[in-house]
């Protein structure tokens, strides 16, 4: 909407981290208060960690607090085009899941909300969509320019990736399935993350801003061939959208900062790996997630780790409880020393991603 009127990318960026910081800011107040009022609140387990008992009843879903001004301003800054699209739905169809079950949850009063097969089905669904919207819509290019002069353009296939060091690579028919899986994967990851006040918002911040600069590169015919990456013309919107990730969950961690007035709920955190998890689609940089999501990552193989061991042993643990980081609690850290080291962490491997991402890549 505004695009026209402020053509420059890189002013729109700011923009929009402005404009999703001061929406969630506004909106904040009112969806809290309203939350109260209708009971919407966090649901903890008797067997988890005691000192999250106290936690209970605080208000949660709160990730509509960081999802309306992502939606918003990334339609208000953006020149809409197929990749802001087919972004923008995956986060809703993802946040859409994560709604349903913060009311299954809130309805049955139990912390469980939908069951593991409803909620891996509607996540692969919405997977699926965003891998066929990527191969069949007619308009996506993408090229790769190696660095040089006069080196030729070639025109690559839409089931191509970019590997870090190695280069861009065509996975064929496992294009599909790749794409499902790191949907469905950051999705759920985000989504252990979310177990402390802070962290996942916090985590979410230090990782979308890699995917600004991943995409800005990638819309760039002049950066993308200066480092030698894939060069997708139109994906440089997807900047404004990393740009809105940030300013909604500013925002929002004003509020969810320990000690926490409210939680995301899946609402949010379903909703941001999706958005991540599209970004990094659209842009070609999926193994790039898997570095700079390293958290996220963490998180996700501590429960899985966990879960195999216990039943291969048929008792025995690996961690004192998983995710992660309630096993740091129970091993005497404090929730803000946790939150915070994991946030230092996370940063460390954003910086890592970039840094693989400068390098310069030779096509396969």
């Amino acid at each position: 909407m505004f695009s026209s009127i402020f053509a420059p990318l890189s002013i729109r960026i700011i923009f929009s981290i402005v404009t999703s910081f001061l929406l969630s800011m506004i909106i904040a107040p009112r969806v809290i208060s309203n939350l109260k009022s209708r009971q919407i609140g966090q649901t903890v387990r008797e067997e988890g960690v005691k000192e999250h008992l106290k936690k209970t009843g605080v208000p949660t879903m709160g990730g509509i607090i960081i999802l309306i001004p992502l939606m918003v301003t990334t339609i208000l800054w953006t020149k809409l085009n197929p990749f802001v699209i087919i972004a923008l739905l995956t986060t809703a169809g993802m946040g859409f899941i994560g709604f349903f079950d913060d009311i299954t949850k809130v309805v049955k009063a139990r912390s469980l909300g939908l069951t593991a097969r409803q909620k891996l089905l509607g996540q692969i669904l919405v997977g699926l969509g965003a891998a066929l919207a990527m191969i069949y819509y007619p308009e996506l290019r993408f090229e790769l320019t190696l660095p040089g002069e006069g080196s030729p353009t070639v025109q690559m296939p839409a089931t191509v990736t970019q590997v870090p060091v190695i280069g861009a690579f065509d996975l064929g028919w496992f294009y599909i399935p790749f794409v499902i899986a790191v949907i469905v994967g950051a999705t759920n990851a985000v989504n252990l993350t979310d177990g402390l006040d802070g962290l996942a918002a916090g985590t979410m911040t230090v990782a979308a801003n890699p995917f600004l600069l991943f995409s800005y590169v990638c819309g760039h015919i002049i950066f993308a061939k200066h480092l030698g990456v894939l060069y997708i013309a139109g994906s440089g919107e997807l900047a404004v959208m990393s740009a809105s990730i940030v300013g909604g969950c500013l925002g929002f961690l004003w509020h969810n900062a320990h000690p926490a007035a409210v939680f995301m709920g899946d609402t949010g955190s379903l909703a941001l790996g999706g958005a991540l998890a599209s970004i990094a689609v659209c842009t070609k940089t999926e193994i790039f997630l898997a570095i700079v999501g390293g958290i996220f990552v963490l998180e996700a193989l501590s429960v899985m780790l966990q879960v195999s061991y216990f039943k291969i042993t048929k008792g025995k643990r690996i961690f004192r409880m998983s995710p992660i980081h309630h096993h740091f609690e129970l091993c005497g850290w404090a929730e803000e020393k946790v939150v915070i080291r994991f946030w230092i962490v996370g940063i460390m491997m954003a910086l890592i991603g970039l840094t693989l991402f400068a390098a310069r890549l030779v096509a396969v």
